[in-house]
């Protein structure tokens, strides 16, 4: 079946050290993964995206991998604050071929937020 999947569950790490996490899913056709970051159960901020095996991350995160079907998108914080502490959210969401990188974001863009 179709799915998204993001390890580790539970993340516990010291101030001023790095943070992975992973996202995969099985979804035939998605070549995107976004990632979001809650804090204190308020909205989703998104904080970087791949579209294939290229990363948009915001600063001070990190993102390498691959969004394709059956690879991994792998999320660094690279510095942990007080304010990492929050609950990260991984999605897969479908991107067409052909298209110039900005149509294809702008496109992919759409897909997300509606």
């Amino acid at each position: 079946s179709n799915q998204v999947h993001q390890t580790p569950a539970d993340l516990y790490k010291n101030q001023g050290e790095l943070a992975k996490m992973e996202c995969s899913h099985s979804i035939s056709g998605y070549n995107r993964i976004l990632w979001y970051k809650q804090s204190n159960y308020r909205e989703l901020v998104l904080i970087g995206y791949m579209i294939g095996t290229a990363g948009y991350p915001e600063a001070g995160f990190d993102l390498e991998g691959d969004a394709n079907a059956g690879g991994t998108s792998t999320l660094t914080i690279k510095q942990l604050t007080p304010n990492s502490s929050a609950v990260y959210y991984c999605a897969a969401n479908p991107c067409p071929s052909g298209l110039s990188v900005e149509l294809t974001i702008f496109h992919c863009w759409i897909f997300s937020t509606y």
